[in-house]
């Protein structure tokens, strides 16, 4: 099937499935004689891994990883595991890191709220105290 279709069926656009090819997440298709890519069904199933690794949070590298483990016909679900799991404690720590920053954030607009502006000095003390 040409790349249009390609898209079309997996709701990809077909520069990003350029792009894929062009990182190697996705083999380079035949050519019709007239130099149209020509993908086999089974382009469409590579494509919605990708899509869904990328919905994971892995990065192309990582699934360019397992997409490589997978056709050296091994099971990569060892790999996909741990995949996730790292991406997981990325997430976490995030979520701390953005905790802590909304905490301090609240202690801010506290004090913005009981600061009179007349008595502001400096850059701002509401900042900086």
């Amino acid at each position: 099937m040409r790349i249009g279709a390609l898209a079309d069926m997996t709701g990809v656009p077909t520069k990003t499935i350029r792009y894929w090819e062009s990182e190697g997440l996705i083999p380079a298709p035949a050519r019709t004689p007239s130099g149209y890519r020509s993908y086999s069904p089974g382009a469409a199933e590579r494509l919605d891994f990708i899509r869904h690794s990328q919905a994971a949070g892995l990065t192309l590298k990582q699934i360019r990883q397992i997409l490589d483990i997978s056709d050296d016909g091994k099971p990569p679900c060892e790999h996909v595991a741990t995949a996730v799991a790292d991406r997981l404690a990325e997430v976490d720590a995030r979520l701390a890191e953005l905790h802590a920053n909304r905490t301090h954030l609240e202690q801010l607009a506290q004090r913005a709220a009981t600061q009179d502006p007349t008595n502001c000095e400096g850059f701002c003390s509401i900042i900086h105290q």
